[in-house]
């Protein structure tokens, strides 16, 4: 909304004041104030976060004697009532309280009364909101990564299909030495098995409780932070009261494990984009990830990989834009920190919705095998075993090998034809030693059967990897569903 054409702001009047802290203020923001300082549109995100910290709190403060068992079961009951309400999405929410934590608190006074107000005791809104975002974060990391574990076993299970099935190896986009198909799916569950693992790093060096930090210098209460820390599944209190407050670490590397994941997806999603065009005509979408055009009834376009290639401008403009606010922030908390959660919500929802339409794509495919073996041997694709077999049978130094073999491709070339129909004494012209013997290496499937390197394309290999990551997947599934 432009503010250029607006009347004058006007100041509010007292009674609109925020009552959780208007005893300090005469009167009320202005309507721009209150509109800028307002964070409830968004932070309402975190309400089961929020009261999940807050009855581990009234839990802590009533063992240690600073509130009674009386109010914290008042505020227990009222807490989960609330719950209930926003669940249901019958509670209101108002600007005028600013954010999640002042609309819960002012609704639990309202139906508690006195016990609600004592809820806010040895802790501030810094610590509060460090600790609920932790958790979201924390929550968000382990539905993603149930879906990265869902498409690496799709990309695992329609390796294993296509274990023995060659393509054409790319670098620079140019034809260089056939592959499998199975193996290229391979390279993305390595991928993603990475991704997992900077996403485990990122959750277990979030896993301190900020709760009890109070707004930057710790509190006199005697309160207990271990037991808040186990009833939120952290592994420790944080250690400093001021880093725990104005920490924005765990977001920021968040951000990070999701650039790179939306990086490799938008990869995958380029590959398939490509794959699909009429010139490869590698794969097949069917209707459901695919759409047509307005004007030309024949197209069949790859919209939902192009998405994916697209969103992963958002979620690394999410990254800029929260190691843009956190820049010069001096300790401890400063209300820049009011921007950190938009960017990590719309990242998670942008990364959710490309692992999904990775995953539905990955098992939507239909492989054009006999195309991509077409394609397996052209640019002279073999012309590597050439020269390893000329190292290998002759001996002769691998840097001469190839300049033969460079000479081989180049009279190949000279006819349009393949390397397989040279004459034996054309090859021999260029190395005296060559034996008939060379052709057995000049096919597709010879040069993709010998690549038996750990690592190597060979369809035993990738069966292998296939098979073991398949495994490895069942096994984590079941330890996270038993834990």
């Amino acid at each position: 909304m432009s503010l250029t054409n607006q009347p004058p702001a006007q100041t509010a009047t007292t009674a609109n004041a925020n009552a959780q802290w208007g005893g300090r203020f005469a009167g009320g923001p202005s309507d721009i104030m209150q509109a800028i300082n307002a964070s409830i549109s968004f932070d309402k995100a975190l309400w089961k976060q929020d009261i999940a910290g807050s009855l581990a709190h009234a839990a802590m403060l009533a063992h240690v004697g600073i509130i009674s068992k009386d109010d914290e079961a008042a505020i227990r009951a009222g807490l989960n009532e609330i719950g209930s309400e926003i669940a249901a999405g019958s509670f209101t929410f108002s600007e005028a309280l600013e954010d999640i934590h002042m609309n819960i608190e002012a609704r639990l006074s309202e139906r508690v009364g006195e016990a609600g107000k004592r809820l806010h005791t040895a802790r501030s809104r810094n610590d509060q909101v460090a600790t609920d975002f932790r958790l979201w974060v924390r929550d968000a990391i382990d539905g993603l990564d149930q879906q990265v574990a869902s498409l690496m076993r799709a990309l695992a299970l329609r390796a294993r299909e296509h274990a023995a099935d060659p393509m054409p190896g790319f670098t620079h986009l140019q034809t260089a030495q056939p592959v499998t198909f199975g193996h290229h799916l391979m390279a993305y569950v390595e991928m993603l098995a990475r991704d997992r693992g900077r996403l485990a790093d990122t959750r277990r060096r979030l896993n301190e409780c900020p709760l009890g930090s109070a707004a930057l210098a710790g509190t006199s209460f005697p309160i207990d932070r271990k037991m808040t820390a186990e009833l939120l599944h952290f592994e420790r209190p944080t250690a400093n009261s001021l880093d725990a407050v104005s920490d924005r670490d765990f977001a920021l590397e968040y951000l990070s494990a999701l650039s790179i994941l939306a990086m490799h997806l938008s990869r995958m999603a380029e590959e398939i984009v490509i794959w699909c065009s009429s010139p490869f005509s590698f794969i097949r979408l069917s209707d459901a990830f695919t759409t047509g055009s307005s004007i030309m009834p024949q197209k069949r376009n790859p919209d939902a990989a192009e998405l994916v290639r697209a969103k992963t401008g958002r979620i690394n403009g999410s990254l800029i834009g929260l190691l843009t606010v956190m820049k010069g922030l001096p300790l401890a908390y400063a209300k820049d920190m009011q921007e950190d959660k938009e960017p990590v919500f719309a990242a998670t929802d942008a990364a959710a919705l490309c692992l999904a339409a990775c995953d539905g794509m990955v098992r939507d495919m239909t492989a054009n095998t006999q195309q991509m073996r077409a394609l397996a041997g052209s640019g002279y694709s073999t012309a590597t075993d050439i020269a390893d077999w000329l190292v290998r049978v002759l001996k002769v130094p691998f840097r001469t090998a190839h300049h033969v073999t460079g000479r081989l491709v180049a009279r190949a070339e000279a006819q349009n034809i393949g390397l397989a129909e040279l004459t034996l004494a054309e090859m021999q012209a260029e190395e005296p030693g060559i034996t008939q013997d060379i052709y057995s290496v000049l096919s597709v499937d010879a040069s993709i059967a010998s690549r038996t390197s750990e690592g190597g394309t060979a369809a035993t290999n990738v069966q292998a990897q296939a098979t073991r990551w398949l495994e490895a997947l069942t096994s984590s599934q079941h330890t996270t569903a038993e834990g």
